[in-house]
């Protein structure tokens, strides 16, 4: 080595904590990489092109939207420039998607995952964790810049493009999506863009979201509280918002489904209201991370034509659901709402999610006080029902005189804490004289069982139940009796299935399948189960096959 380069390398600073890899993150200088290019491909040899290589441009127009259609929107669009021939290519795309996260760079990310893994309080880090601060600002203000670019330079070529005479007609797409920073120099030309949309392209399927910048939280309005200039006469089937100012939606009479996902905490009460009772002709709505902390909200909508209603993660006061009477399939997950299912007079699929006794991921003692009838009594036309109960402790009654479920079919209840005694869904068995597969997912707490239900002799039997599923099966002395209890009063069940490892899979929020995974027991250990559950159960005319996994 040199002796300038060691004395250099001597007298070099040590490294500061996260300057190595903020280092990592700077450009290399151009002078280097366009020497370093050019001693690579000074040996390469050159090759001349012609007309005929270009074998993409010979293919057929269907087969070069194929490909257009694979590409991002962007990528899609820029091929327009590439020849005369592509220029009215990409105006045939029917689905048109914007995304902001397509334009950030990959050290944009790398930034990110620097800041949350820092340790601000290490020595002589300030100075450096501004400039990481100051990096993730720029990249997202030149990301929001390049994307509003492109978009006002769609705009304006379409403009110019329907009022050309020789114009091949106007643009038709049936489906945008538009994700972008929610901030205020960008807005103009998000609405600019779904005006556009809506009144011009026909758009039927319209998705926005606004996401968040790293260090503010923002959302994003319409201007006079409108997507378009008259949806009267547009053709919007469904609509996603995230993120947004809630607009009147009242006027758009061809709107079916409605996906509202973290609206911001000023949206008012009577703005939630107006989506059931303004706009009778949905058929879907789906609330999802939404907070209400302006008042009570009682739902009252006897002309609703509200088929499917999803509410999960949300936060509200008092959120109260009194009449949907087309209301077919119904999903309240890990959200306080009060209802009465007698009001629901045509609701065939329920999933009702419950944690109570845990806030800030510690221990809160909880007495059972409720009853199930308050979640699943009232309405005797439900036929598959999700049931999820969690807990430290088991917050709900063992008995209720009311609880009728007369046509239910199908059965999950899932993630029931191994502390529980696994034993209570013998009160959905009593209440459900119909049912014929019932599915139960035990999750492992770390907790000991310490719930113990004393329950008297069955009086009963089942005629219908005919396949008995239960994935976390460790045999326990309470998961044997109820494995005995379901052998002996199920004249026809057929089949049990005891996994001692496995998950349930869900599709959509009303249909699900239980997953397997191999576990080998011991032959010991399956003898021993084996015969506790068989100790109990009357010799019987019809064979069970049971499967210990």
């Amino acid at each position: 080595m040199p002796r300038f380069i060691r004395t250099r390398w001597r007298n070099r600073k040590p490294w500061k904590p996260g300057e190595r890899a903020i280092a990592a993150l700077r450009p290399v200088h151009r002078s280097r990489l366009s020497s370093a290019i050019g001693k690579k491909s000074s040996s390469l040899p050159l090759r001349a092109s012609s007309y005929s290589d270009d074998r993409v441009s010979a293919l057929a127009d269907d087969l070069l939207l194929l490909i257009l259609r694979r590409l991002d929107t962007r990528s899609a669009l820029a091929t327009a420039a590439l020849s005369k021939r592509w220029a009215s290519i990409p105006r045939e795309l029917d689905a048109l998607s914007f995304s902001v996260n397509d334009i950030l760079p990959r050290r944009y990310h790398q930034c990110i995952r620097i800041h949350r893994e820092a340790n601000f309080n290490a020595y002589g880090y300030f100075a450096n964790f501004r400039a990481l601060c100051a990096n993730v600002v720029r990249y997202e203000r030149h990301a929001m810049r390049s994307m509003s670019i492109s978009i006002n330079n769609l705009l304006d070529a379409d403009d110019i493009h329907d009022n050309d005479p020789d114009g091949r007609g106007l643009r038709s797409v049936s489906t945008l999506r538009v994700e972008f920073f929610a901030t205020w120099p960008s807005s103009g030309c998000i609405n600019r863009l779904i005006a556009k949309a809506v009144d011009t392209w026909g758009v039927k399927d319209l998705e926005v979201s606004a996401k968040s910048t790293f260090f503010r939280q923002d959302s994003h309005s319409f201007p006079h509280h409108c997507l378009c200039n008259d949806p009267h006469k547009s053709r919007l089937r469904s609509l996603k918002l995230a993120a947004c100012h809630l607009p009147v939606l009242q006027d758009f009479c061809t709107l079916t489904s409605l996906v509202l996902q973290g609206l911001p905490d000023s949206t008012p009460t009577a703005a939630y209201v107006a989506v059931f009772t303004l706009c009778p002709q949905l058929q879907a709505v789906h609330i999802k991370s939404c907070n209400i902390k302006q008042g009570d909200m009682a739902v009252h909508a006897p002309r609703s034509e509200i088929k499917q209603l999803i509410i999960e993660h949300c936060y509200f006061g008092r959120f109260k659901l009194h009449t949907l009477p087309m209301l077919e399939s119904m999903a309240v997950i890990d959200t306080s709402v009060s209802y009465n299912l007698s009001s629901f007079p045509c609701l065939k699929y329920l999933n009702i999610t419950r944690c109570y006794g845990v806030f800030k991921r510690r221990r809160v003692p909880c007495i059972p006080g409720w009853n199930l009838n308050m979640f699943l009594g009232g309405n005797p036309g439900i036929t598959d029902l999700v049931v999820r109960f969690t807990g430290y402790d088991r917050w709900f009654k063992t008995w209720s005189s009311a609880l009728l479920l007369p046509k239910l079919r199908r059965l999950l209840i899932a993630d029931v804490p191994s502390s529980w005694d696994v034993s209570w869904p013998r009160l959905l068995i009593e209440a459900a004289p119909c049912l014929e597969s019932l599915h139960i997912h035990i999750s492992r707490w770390e907790e000991d069982p310490c719930d113990d239900i004393v329950w008297q002799s069955p009086k009963f039997c089942h005629n219908q139940l005919k396949e008995l599923v239960i994935t976390g099966f460790e045999g326990t002395e309470r998961q044997i009796y109820f494995v005995s209890f379901v052998m002996k009063v199920a004249t026809k069940l057929q089949s049990v299935s005891l996994l001692k490892n496995g998950l349930v899979q869900g599709r959509g929020h009303w249909d699900w399948d239980m997953v397997k995974q191999q576990h080998q027991w011991g032959n010991e250990e399956r003898i021993n189960i084996l015969n506790q559950i068989a100790k109990d159960v009357p010799c019987s005319t019809t064979p069970v096959q049971v499967v210990l996994e």
